[in-house]
């Protein structure tokens, strides 16, 4: 599994996991509202485990990206014909300001990384 799914998976089992302990409030159960906020506890741990562990590889992805020997702006045309420019440049990684990638390395436009000079 990779890390997003995983992390959507331990996302929405500590929204189940703060539904139950809320009924558990209204029942006024103490037993199971401290277990509750043990797993929720743990839970969380976990997500903060991922998320470093995500934004960690995508900084060594950055990394890699940036020491490639060119980069420039994608023009508009080039957007729309996205398959011809990366069949004639080999080795091309378009990135999207929008993306994980593009925001940590603070893109405001579609750049494009490649070996040789396109």
């Amino acid at each position: 599994m990779d890390l997003k799914a995983e992390l959507q998976k331990l996302n929405e089992q500590i929204e189940r996991f703060k539904r139950k302990r809320s009924a558990a409030v209204t029942r006024e159960d103490p037993k199971v509202i401290a277990q509750f906020d043990r797993e929720i506890a743990v839970a969380t741990k976990k997500v903060a485990s991922l998320k470093h562990q995500l934004s960690k590889e995508i900084g060594d992805k950055n990394k890699a990206l940036k020491s490639y020997a060119f980069s420039r702006v994608i023009t508009k045309a080039e957007q729309a014909d996205m398959g011809k420019l990366k069949k004639s440049v080999k080795g091309l990684v378009v990135v999207h300001p929008m993306t994980a990638a593009g925001r940590e390395m603070g893109l405001k436009e579609v750049t494009g990384y490649a070996a040789k000079k396109f």
